[in-house]
């Protein structure tokens, strides 16, 4: 009776530091030549604050499983649920930042953030919304750019300003698709730290696409990695020991980076190589 009601109280436990599960999702898109299955079993658990990469080659899913996160996309068979809901649908409890930026060019920096939160914060009083995105450029550094528009500004700062909005609502859950992708490695290597410092103050949970194993191994508490399209699912997932705060430089002295580096490299170029790699 003792073990049954320990086991039970683990099993409750464990339901409550489950904040998004993904489970037995499977993704059949319809063609021509019959069904087409994108995604087959993919099984995930993530707890609250946890920074999570998902790594793998082109055409094996993770934008797809991404989208059922974000609510764009849902799954053919599974469900994605947040703190033990269904998604079924787009939220402001979760925000997605893209590669190409996604912001509005006819509006300034400030005011494609103060739609945003004008559109999930209507009844918030006028000064408290633009004092909500003067204190968010301020967070990544824009506040000189404030009045300029998409076209005036660099890469980057179309980038901190993406982010800037996506913040600027507390969401839940920040979905990230190779936001840093097109960018310098200097530029990179800032926004990454940029990144953390803010995911450490905001405690949200952060779901990121990234190609870079570097930049994983820098960021995240676990790095997902998907084995090929198609019915792509989850082949490994390995835990980042480093703890945090995290400096860049201490983690890649530390031999652990490199056994990690290398189990990640051997996955996808061994393991799970594109035909066309040689």
């Amino acid at each position: 009776m003792q073990t049954r009601q320990i086991v039970q109280q683990m099993e409750k436990q464990l339901h409550l530091d489950t904040f998004l599960s993904i489970e037995n999702v499977s993704k059949v898109y319809p063609t021509p030549n019959g069904p087409y299955t994108v995604l087959k079993d993919v099984n995930l658990t993530i707890n609250q604050g946890e920074f999570i990469c998902v790594i793998g080659h082109s055409g094996c899913g993770k934008s797809t499983l991404l989208n059922m996160v974000s609510g764009f996309n849902q799954p053919s068979g599974g469900s994605v649920k947040l703190k033990g809901k269904p998604i079924t649908k787009p939220g402001p409890d979760r925000m997605v930042v893209f590669q190409n930026y996604a912001l509005l060019p006819w509006l300034t920096v400030f005011e494609n953030v103060y739609l945003a939160i004008d559109s999930v914060f209507p009844d918030k009083k006028e000064a408290e919304k633009r004092a909500i995105v003067r204190d968010h450029l301020a967070l990544v550094g824009l506040t000189e750019a404030a009045e300029k528009k998409p076209t005036q500004i660099s890469g980057g700062m179309k980038q901190r300003t993406s982010i800037a909005r996506a913040l600027a609502i507390r969401p839940e859950v920040l979905i990230l698709d190779e936001p840093f992708g097109a960018l310098d490695p200097i530029t990179k290597e800032e926004l990454q730290e940029e990144l953390l410092n803010i995911w450490s103050e905001y405690q949200c949970n952060v779901l990121m696409i990234t190609h870079d194993i570097d930049e994983a191994l820098f960021l995240a508490d676990r790095l997902v990695m998907m084995t090929n399209g198609p019915e792509a699912t989850i082949g490994e997932v390995l835990r980042i020991p480093f703890p945090r705060p995290r400096d860049r430089e201490r983690i890649m002295e530390d031999p652990r980076y490199y056994d990690l580096r290398n189990e990640a490299l051997d996955f996808l170029y061994n393991r799970f190589a594109h035909d066309d790699v040689a």
